[in-house]
């Protein structure tokens, strides 16, 4: 599949360096660069590392690279090529099913612009579903929420992006979720994505991914929505409600469905340009066990409430943050390993973004 990608892309580059060399005032070029590095400390105050259950800072009383990452967008013409690549952790936790330089890929993909309302993707990219993204920058607080840690990270495959106005539909085809290269060749995925900017200040997102997992003869069809409000220069708020429903495949037949569901609020207030200040709280429901309690363990609802201040020093900002959940079952454990019904950490992170 990726040698595919990079034949696909590289003719597709050329091909429109071509076409911009024959006709330069009309087709220009342009390229443009990005990086970051992240690391944080993170301190689990009971001293159990098992009570971190979402992605991207799973260590406690230790220092932790996060990731080094750097992004090249090129564009000539109505085409577009994207190189977004990691190194640490979290690009290893995010690209989990790749093993050599697949696991350093994040996103890598090619774009034709057919027309004003129609772009064509083909390649490897970041999953639309969601409120949260990967790179630390572009999220408020530095831990990750329990829909992004099980929902889908990445998908391969080709969409189609439609844009009317003041709405968007985004429909594609891509291999099972987060594989660049399924097992089963012949599982696919359906992506579907509806946006409406209702106004200049509020806009809606429905999305949705299901098909058929490769490894254990499963379906799962996942539903999210993403709103996001501006009330004025200094307050603004994100909400974000998921659910998945998971079918398991018994001898010719595929069981009822059973669902793992989330709702998230993201409270966002930045009192002077330097300073923003997020309250996240998650209730996350998983009394299926289907994703972050498992079979191991017991299935319950979590509610957890994530305080995070982004200090910004020119390039640097420094992320302290304090998450305490709570739970209806004793799903978390103290120093000894006795269950408890509360878990809380904190942890100091920093980003420098070029």
């Amino acid at each position: 599949m990726l040698r595919k990608l990079y034949l696909f892309t590289f003719l597709l580059t050329t091909h429109s360096y071509l076409i911009a060399q024959e006709d330069s005032t009309e087709k220009k070029s342009s390229f443009t660069f990005t990086g970051f590095v992240d690391g944080y400390f993170r301190s689990d105050l009971a001293g159990n590392l098992s009570n971190n259950r979402t992605s991207f800072t799973n260590s406690t009383g230790k220092l932790a690279l996060g990731m080094i990452s750097i992004k090249g967008d090129y564009t000539v013409g109505k085409f577009s090529f994207t190189a977004d690549l990691g190194y640490g952790k979290r690009a290893t936790e995010f690209a989990y099913n790749d093993k050599g330089v697949l696991a350093y890929v994040k996103q890598l993909y090619a774009s034709f612009a057919a027309s004003d309302w129609l772009k064509i993707t083909a390649g490897s990219w970041a999953t639309h579903v969601g409120y949260e993204l990967v790179d630390p920058y572009a999220n408020r607080n530095y831990s990750m929420s329990y829909m992004f840690s099980y929902g889908p990270f990445l998908h391969t495959g080709a969409k189609a992006d439609l844009t009317f106005g003041g709405t968007g539909i985004m429909i594609g085809v891509a291999n099972p979720t987060d594989y660049r290269k399924s097992p089963t060749p012949n599982k696919k995925s359906l992506l579907l994505q509806v946006s409406q900017v209702i106004n200049e200040n509020v806009k809606l997102y429905l999305n949705y991914v299901g098909g058929q997992r490769p490894t254990d003869y499963a379906k799962t069809r996942q539903v999210d929505m993403v709103l996001t409000a501006k009330a004025s220069d200094k307050f603004n708020i994100g909400v974000n409600g998921t659910i998945t429903s998971v079918q398991i495949k018994s001898g010719n037949a595929y069981q009822a469905g059973k669902t793992w569901s989330g709702l998230a609020g993201y409270f966002n207030y930045d009192p002077k340009e330097t300073i923003g200040i997020t309250l996240r709280s998650e209730v996350f429901n998983d009394v299926n066990q289907l994703a972050a309690l498992g079979t191991a363990s017991k299935g319950a609802s979590i509610f957890a409430n994530t305080l995070s201040t982004n200090i910004k020093l020119k390039k640097f900002t420094i992320i302290p943050e304090y998450r305490l959940e709570t739970a209806n079952q004793g799903v978390f454990y103290n120093k000894a390993g006795n269950g408890r019904k509360s878990a809380s950490n904190f942890l100091v992170a920093a980003y420098f973004k070029l």
